[in-house]
């Protein structure tokens, strides 16, 4: 699903303000309009850019998650805690470890 505001961030893409921000307002957007795979695949864009940004790994988690790919969104919680707890980003790493946490119980013992 496309929305005005996709349409318009899309069209920044390949220029100079193209960067992680960037790709992690687009992939906001589209969890918002609930495409959850073309929202995981602009925040991956966003940490690959910039694999400190703690924001973009606990976005990409929720879309992974749901999207159905609890053990993709559970090692990118997991990635987030990691970048959040070196950067000192202490409130995103405790927001990631609780939605770990509750993942974790969701998901077969067998799948974790």
């Amino acid at each position: 699903m496309t929305t005005p505001v996709i349409t318009n961030l899309e069209k920044l893409l390949g220029g100079p303000r193209d960067g992680a921000l960037l790709r992690y307002a687009l992939g906001n957007e589209h969890l918002r309009a609930g495409d959850f795979a073309q929202a995981a695949v602009r925040l991956r864009e966003a940490v690959e850019r910039d694999a400190g940004y703690s924001a973009a790994w606990k976005l990409l988690g929720k879309a992974l998650a749901e999207g159905g790919q609890g053990n993709e969104a559970l090692a990118a919680y997991e990635q987030g805690i990691a970048v959040a707890e070196a950067r000192g980003d202490i409130q995103a790493a405790r927001e990631m470890s609780v939605f770990a946490r509750r993942l974790r119980r969701q998901l077969p013992a067998a799948e974790h």
